[in-house]
């Protein structure tokens, strides 16, 4: 099992983001959920409140939103892509 945000080979900027918030190692949680998000599988998890669930779905999928970036400078050709939160 993975255990280090460093293994997951996400984005560098995901991976920039990880580090500046001071994170290293994966709380259990993560380590079960994230890769199989990444593969784009469903996943339900529970765990204690401060055990990192929100980081453990929203990093893949902000990984899986910018597979679809798009360089062109056109508003056109940028369709919109969100991530909600409630």
């Amino acid at each position: 099992m993975t255990q280090s945000f460093s293994e997951l080979s996400l984005s560098p900027a995901i991976e920039r983001a990880v580090a500046e918030m001071g994170y290293e190692t994966m709380t259990p949680i993560q380590a079960q959920a994230i890769p199989v998000v990444l593969q784009g599988r469903d996943v339900m998890g529970a765990a204690q409140t401060g055990t990192g669930k929100t980081a453990a779905f929203t990093l893949p999928l902000l990984q899986r939103m910018m597979k679809h970036e798009n360089a062109s400078t056109s508003p056109a050709r940028h369709p919109v892509r969100a991530l909600v939160l409630l």
